[in-house]
């Protein structure tokens, strides 16, 4: 077995488990699994797909995903940790930056069971990543951070890349494809309010004004406005639970017009305050209906 102390900014592990044990929740981003041999079954939501030698999953920070193992599986778990996001001051990187990738990454991510990854390029690529991030993790330290950091970076950006080609949205199995770029555009852009008005995304989707809430609408089955707000509530939600950043700085990032305002939304949105939230310690608006308690 290969890992790495719990305590590192992340974790990489490689192990081969005859059966699944559930492990308990802590707060962090997600994990990556990359099946290396072996057969069974992966549950998320209470819905399975089959795995097999080269699958690729993205494992949530919630209390909705496990294996039933039919053959003895060898698994590579790389877990993206809330303390690299708190604690980087020995790191030469722009953590605001990374942030914003990996938290994109777990804000549209919609917990949906199979393989993250369709395309066999971007598979290949993955398994080399981390098989470099598990060779460099044996000499963890000044020599070696900074390389598995960027090796993390390329990772993420592949998964985003797959994200965006996916339908990873609950949208009906025959919406417009035009749904499916607006909400990669919403979210890609969910802390530049100006171009979440309606009358730009008129000029980017060349529609009429009119037409985009009305379209958004009959799509998403949600109104354009309220899909925004809760779109940036997951972030808050990850900010919250997974950084440092102030409540003042939440607000400005995001769009808010001060902390009062953040914190009125967020309580009518959630149905607890902030302080609640962070005393619980676990998502929300990240759960889809089959993960809530």
């Amino acid at each position: 077995m290969q890992i790495l102390e719990t305590y590192k900014p992340f974790e990489i592990q490689e192990i081969e488990l005859t059966a699944w044990k559930q492990r308990p929740v802590k707060n962090n981003f997600f994990e990556l699994v990359l099946v290396r041999s072996g057969e069974g079954t992966q549950c998320i939501n209470y819905n399975e797909y089959k795995y097999s030698k080269g699958s690729i999953f993205l494992l949530p920070p919630l209390k909705c995903h496990s294996f039933t193992i039919e053959k003895p599986t060898k698994f590579v778990f790389l877990k993206f940790t809330d303390s690299f996001f708190k604690d980087a001051n020995q790191i030469a990187i722009d953590r605001n930056e990374w942030f914003k990738e990996a938290a994109y990454v777990l804000s549209n991510y919609n917990q949906l069971p199979g393989d993250i990854v369709k395309n066999d390029i971007d598979r290949t690529h993955l398994d080399r990543l981390l098989t470099m991030i598990l060779q460099e993790s044996h000499n963890y330290g000044k020599d070696s951070i900074n390389l598995i950091i960027n090796l993390m970076t390329c990772v993420l950006e592949i998964l985003i890349r797959n994200i965006n080609k996916g339908r990873f949205f609950e949208l009906p199995k025959h919406s417009d494809d035009r749904i499916t770029n607006m909400l990669n555009y919403i979210n890609k852009n969910i802390d530049k309010s100006e171009l979440l008005k309606v009358e730009n995304l008129a000029d980017v989707f060349m529609m009429s004004p009119t037409y985009v809430s009305e379209f958004f609408k009959k799509q998403v089955n949600m109104p354009l406005r309220e899909y925004i707000i809760k779109a940036k509530l997951k972030l808050v939600e990850i900010r919250l639970l997974n950084s440092n950043f102030t409540l003042t700085q939440i607000a400005e990032n995001l769009g808010f017009t001060d902390v009062s305002h953040l914190s009125k939304t967020f309580k009518r949105y959630e149905g607890v305050s902030i302080r609640e939230f962070k005393k619980n310690g676990e998502y929300m608006l990240l759960k889809r209906s089959a993960c809530a308690s």
